[in-house]
């Protein structure tokens, strides 16, 4: 079992989610997030999945209002 450290940007979601919905604020998509981290367009949509799970938000765009809120 993968152990993730949650991220004092957020007490919730772990560092590389955090990575993650910081890029999707910023109004990159899935390809571009992937491309800047080095990861597959398949992590990240398993990243934004947990996100929204972890956020309880419906899409995208209420998480990116979440986290801009905050």
């Amino acid at each position: 079992p993968q152990i993730t450290m949650s991220d004092p940007r957020h007490p919730v979601l772990s560092s590389r989610e955090v990575d993650v919905i910081e890029l999707m604020a910023a109004g990159d998509a899935n390809r571009s997030i992937a491309r800047k981290l080095s990861i597959s367009e398949g992590t990240v949509k398993t990243h934004i999945t947990h996100i929204l799970r972890k956020l309880n938000a419906s899409n995208r765009a209420e998480a990116v209002a979440y986290w801009l809120r905050r």
